[in-house]
């Protein structure tokens, strides 16, 4: 049985991959510190056998037993108002916690596959974003922390590869959504759904004219799944390139809800938020055969069924 360390295991998406690596019969070990992880979106996991769960924070020294195949580092802060408020740990595991990981892969002679962001493309002034594309990111603003934990990260990542010869893959994951977001995280997804159910305004930041593209988390686990099986080495964007302003995106909202009463407020846009956000992925399509199935009204309507279980 092959065996996978996934740090960020309670968390949204490394919930969503434990469960796909182990239903594809993998030993999974989860790693997580439960920072802005929640243990309850894996413990339906402890009773099997092939999944085994360490509470550790990466940044520190990692270390686990016996043969090991793969690691996918999925642990960092991951929304505006998680990093901010922690920007500190944030880069840690974007630098220590990368460089602890790559030194394990190293010692076991696993395959490493690291969690990179449509964020390192900043606020673009390339539309879509490639691969190629470096990207328009401000080091010093409040964003910086993610940012550049997760450019250094490529970069580390690369080093590891170009000099001693790791076997790696790079995911550029763009905006997702899905069951097990945290309702509180900030996101605008999870704050538009629970604040349409409660019968509140929308908040919208800026003036709702700047765009997202939204993928739906099975598509994401899917593409993630397959780069780590491919022989890719550089960065892959895995994302919905079907693009929405965040007004519109607000009255798809609204409307799904069924709540016309929930109006919408405007407050200023913070500082560096990107104006557009759409990944080019013919890369993922060619080296992949990968492309998004899940329509955005289809995975809106999964996604409402769950925020109305868990918005109170």
């Amino acid at each position: 049985m092959k065996k996978v360390l996934i740090t960020g295991a309670a968390g949204f998406l490394g919930s969503h991959l434990c469960d796909r690596f182990i239903k594809e019969g993998f030993h999974v070990i989860g790693m997580d510190n439960l920072l802005t992880g929640n243990i309850d979106n894996i413990s339906h996991l402890f009773p099997l056998k092939q999944f085994e769960y360490y509470h550790h924070d990466v940044s520190k020294f990692v270390h686990v037993p016996g043969n090991l195949d793969y690691i996918l580092h999925f642990a960092s802060p991951a929304s505006p108002i998680d990093y901010l408020k922690m920007p500190i740990q944030t880069l840690k595991v974007g630098s220590l916690g990368t460089h602890n990981l790559l030194g394990l892969a190293k010692e076991k002679q696993a395959c490493i596959l690291i969690a990179s962001t449509s964020e390192v493309y900043g606020d673009p002034l390339e539309h879509p974003q490639k691969e190629t594309y470096w990207g328009n990111v401000n080091p010093i603003g409040p964003r910086g922390v993610y940012d550049e934990a997760k450019r250094f990260q490529e970069a580390i990542t690369m080093a590891y590869h170009t000099y001693h010869k790791l076997a790696i893959r790079i995911v550029r994951i763009f905006n997702t959504y899905g069951p097990r977001m945290r309702v509180d995280d900030g996101r605008v997804i999870p704050a538009f759904f629970s604040q349409a159910i409660k019968g509140e305004e929308l908040t919208i930041f800026g003036d709702g004219s700047q765009t997202r593209s939204f993928c739906y988390v099975d598509d994401q686990i899917e593409g993630i799944y397959r780069l780590l099986m491919s022989n890719y080495s550089l960065p892959v964007n895995i994302g919905n390139p079907v693009e929405i302003s965040i007004g519109d995106f607000a009255r798809e909202v609204v409307a799904l809800v069924g709540n016309p009463q929930a109006g919408i407020t405007f407050k200023n846009l913070p500082v560096d938020d990107p104006k557009q956000r759409r990944p080019e992925i013919s890369l993922a399509k060619k080296i992949l055969d990968w492309e998004p199935k899940v329509s955005r009204e289809e995975g809106m309507k999964k996604v409402l069924e769950y925020f109305k279980s868990v918005v109170i």
